[in-house]
């Protein structure tokens, strides 16, 4: 009779252990379809406002007409 009580907690622990890898599944999937519908969340921002001026300050600058003509004849 003991052999027969840990087959049933056996089959208990089977069934609730695929379920929760079904539950996982599910969820992950859940998660992966509501990303691709926001890409903009994975696009990277600056945090700060210190990482904000440095980011535009590392901008390419304008190029300033100086007036002089640079080509070569």
């Amino acid at each position: 009779m003991h052999s027969s009580n840990n087959r049933d907690r056996y089959a208990v622990l089977e069934t609730w252990g695929g379920s929760w890898k079904f539950l996982a599944f599910g969820l992950a999937i859940l998660a992966y379809l509501i990303a691709i519908e926001h890409p903009h969340w994975f696009v990277l921002r600056p945090a700060t406002g210190t990482a904000i001026a440095m980011a535009s300050a590392a901008e390419a600058a304008p190029v300033q007409n100086t007036g002089a003509d640079t080509t070569k004849p």
